[in-house]
């Protein structure tokens, strides 16, 4: 093979790589060779260009593969650490895709040992920001473990998406050209996406974005992002006559003035509601704090009335009178929160459950409370019930030897909660409907079944699904639900049908958690490869793809209003995303665990999250969302919403947060073995 020969080699390589930079580098010298070898005599033109040879050598000797990986990954590593320390944090978000990747090729070739032993020689490098990941990835034990794990193979059919400044990316491309090896360029080019920002280096603190999986398709996801949303709220809805009408702003202020009388009438009729007396006189007292923040509480609440409205585009239940009258009064009795006006909490703790409670939910109003356990079963306690019997506060699980159903069953005695039979795997979601009649259950047998509280039956047994259904969620307004699964997609479907009505498919791993926007009109979801997706319900198509999180994404919550979304991932993060824009207005950190739920207040001025660190936390969003109407371009990297309280349980991990339509927030969870 001649010289010509040699560079056409490596050209036509890297053209099929798509490595057009390189390419035409490699032209240049091509061309600046021919002409210094029409000057030279014909022994001179006989020679070879040492700087051709050596990507030659690479791209032939193919027994030596192990050392091509091993060696080019370590120079390019040791390039980075040694890079100014402007440019250095940028240029080592390289390292991880090409680690593993390289890894991963690896065993794709066969060189099993070889792969191992790389894996463990840098593996240390990236075990602080991707140890979940790693640890996945240990599992590779053969070419064919690349096709049947899931998460690898999502890695090797994907692209990386990384953020560089100009003179960052420029860099590498001068190593890269210089280094000339190709194993390196091969694996940059075929997975990495590569976003060049003009100016200056990004800070190390704004590094949400460091390494993550878009998929294939970065300009398509870039697309989707562009298509306008109808964020707003629905016309007509109830929140709306009352406005209209006057009534709730003059209510509100009929509240500070009601007699001490009507004060303690109504506090005894949300005892009975919910079972919990002390925490509604709690409550009660909040009322009266209202009064001295008067003017700061209507202005927050005005932010729901200021949201642009909507028409639905599914036909929507007609609420009953008699619902649609205790809606209202509630409406009426809300209690306005803001940062000086923290809401009361109830907190039902299930104990005795030997870990084998997987979900719980909690009705609108507080008096049912569900869960889902491993055996199969779920269990609602009736609080008004349960209050007269005993401290409602206290929810016993199966195993209680002092409370439990089957030592009363036994004994002919009255259960303290209904059973509710069906499923034939762990029950994994729970949720009741929005005026409390109906409750879905999702399990790891691939159905969701429709129950009666009122009848204590089960109704529908919706089949549709091929795998364990993580979550299911009613619409605001009822009658609809979306539900996720591990077969990757996320599906809507009406309360009168067994198959559903939409399927959406995008996510590239596990659906793990689905919730609907107050508009009815879009459903969000997130998944285990750690992107939320925003999906139009008429359509079906993918509306918004937020990427930021760093690892699986287990809550979402949409505010008020209509307009901001917040998710919590696996890692304890929680963002807050703006659906007109697709950005994230700001990250939450404070959590040490799983954020496992998420709850919005009804004015939209806190944020609630529970975590398996068992802690509530309670985030002022009204500050971080002026700063970012003032300083749009700035209020995602220079501003987070401030924490405004966290509330400890003794070793409770926090498994739902529900604020009621009178702002009390209820929460559940079950008491840690050990505890």
């Amino acid at each position: 093979m001649d010289e010509e020969d040699v560079e056409k080699a490596v050209i036509a390589y890297l053209k099929k790589k798509g490595f057009k930079q390189t390419e035409l580098a490699f032209q240049e010298e091509q061309q600046q060779h021919s002409k210094n070898s029409s000057s030279n005599n014909s022994s001179a033109n006989s020679q070879t260009d040492p700087d051709v040879v050596k990507p030659l050598l690479f791209f032939t000797e193919s027994e030596n593969i192990p050392a091509q990986y091993h060696d080019g990954y370590s120079k390019l590593r040791s390039w980075a650490y040694s890079s100014l320390d402007l440019y250095k944090h940028e240029l080592l978000r390289v390292l991880y895709p090409v680690f593993i990747h390289c890894f991963m090729d690896l065993v794709a070739k066969g060189h099993i040992q070889e792969a191992r032993t790389f894996f463990n020689s840098f593996r240390e490098d990236h075990e602080m920001m991707h140890l979940r990941d790693l640890q996945k990835l240990e599992g590779v034990l053969s070419p064919s473990h690349l096709e049947e794990m899931e998460f690898a193979h999502s890695l090797r059919q994907s692209k990386v998406n990384i953020k560089i400044c100009q003179y960052s990316y420029e860099l590498l491309l001068q190593y890269l050209h210089k280094s000339q090896s190709i194993t390196m360029l091969g694996i940059i080019n075929e997975h990495i996406n590569f976003q060049v920002s003009p100016g200056q280096s990004s800070s190390i603190s704004d590094d949400a974005e460091v390494v993550t999986l878009v998929g294939n398709g970065q300009d398509a996801a870039n697309l989707i992002n562009q298509k306008e949303i109808h964020w707003g709220l629905l016309e007509d809805s109830l929140e709306d006559r009352l406005e209209k009408a006057g009534g709730l702003l003059s209510d509100l202020e009929k509240v500070d003035g009601e007699s001490k009388e009507g004060d303690l009438d109504d506090s005894k009729k949300r005892a009975a509601d919910g079972g919990k007396q002390g925490a509604t006189l709690k409550k009660l007292k909040k009322d009266k704090v209202v009064g001295t923040t008067g003017k700061a509480a209507r202005s927050e609440g005005n932010i729901v009335a200021a949201a642009p409205r909507v028409k639905p585009e599914l036909t929507l239940p007609v609420i009953p009178a008699d619902v649609e009258h205790s809606i209202i009064q509630d409406l009426r009795n809300r209690v306005q929160l803001s940062s000086s006006a923290l809401p009361s909490v109830s907190f039902y703790t299930f104990i005795n459950t030997h870990n084998s409670l997987n979900c719980s939910s909690i009705s609108h109003d507080g008096s049912l409370v569900a869960g889902g356990f491993s055996d199969s079963s779920l269990k609602v306690w009736d609080m008004a019930k349960l209050g007269q019997q005993n401290d409602s506060s206290v929810l016993q699980g199966e195993n209680d030897s002092t409370r439990s159903e089957h030592v009363r069953g036994i004994n002919g005695q009255k259960r303290s909660y209904t059973l509710f039979r069906g499923h034939s795997g762990p029950v994994y979601s729970a949720t009741f409907s929005p005026f409390g009649d109906f409750l879905l259950s999702s399990s790891s047998d691939s159905t969701i079944r429709l129950w009666s509280t009122k009848l204590n039956a089960n109704l529908v047994c919706y089949k549709g699904h091929n795998y364990p259904v993580w979550d299911v969620q009613f619409n605001p307004m009822g009658h609809y639900f979306a539900s996720a699964s591990h077969d990757r997609t996320a599906r809507v479907w009406s309360m009168d049908r067994i198959h559903p009505l939409r399927i959406m498919a995008g996510h590239l791993s596990d659906v793990d958690c689905v919730q609907w926007h107050m508009n009815c009109n879009y459903i969000a979801t997130g998944s285990s490869d750690k992107t939320v997706r925003l999906w139009d319900v008429r359509k079906g198509d993918c509306s918004r793809i937020f990427i930021g999180h760093r690892s699986s994404v287990l809550s979402l919550a949409t505010s008020p209003d209509g307009r901001y979304m917040a998710s919590g991932d696996e890692d304890g993060t929680i963002m807050m995303w703006d659906l007109s824009t697709g950005r994230c207005v700001t990250p939450l950190m404070g959590h040490t665990s799983c954020v496992w739920t998420l709850a919005f207040s009804c004015e939209g001025s806190l944020l609630a999250s529970g975590s398996a660190d068992c802690t509530v936390k309670l985030w002022d969003v009204t500050a971080s969302t002026k700063v970012l109407k003032t300083d749009d371009n700035k209020a995602g990297n220079t501003n987070r919403l401030r924490s405004l309280k966290t509330l400890p349980t003794k070793s409770t991990p926090v498994y739902t947060l529900q604020f009621s339509r009178r702002n009390l927030l209820f929460a559940a969870g079950a008491l840690s073995k050990g505890a």
